[in-house]
């Protein structure tokens, strides 16, 4: 059970950096040509936290869809059998 826990946290975690990754190549295409600047301006203005948190609300929202997903499939599987 506990090695089921892990292994669920490790994947839930891999999908919230994979989604933190997109979200912020998607938002500030400069990331890809010069990451630096992008470094500086986050630096003066002190906003740190912003991409955690907007990956965590979309990250949230894409999670409740997928557990709606999976609970109709589940009572699809019951009707079925």
């Amino acid at each position: 059970m506990l090695q089921k826990f892990k292994h669920g946290l490790k994947r839930e975690i891999l999908i919230y950096i994979v989604m933190l990754l997109v979200l912020a190549v998607v938002m500030h295409v400069d990331l890809l040509t010069d990451p630096s600047t992008r470094f500086e301006i986050m630096h003066e203005k002190e906003n740190y936290s912003h991409p955690f948190l907007y990956t965590f609300v979309i990250y949230i929202i894409i999670f409740i869809i997928r557990k709606a997903i999976d609970l109709i499939a589940v009572l699809f599987q019951k009707k079925s059998k």
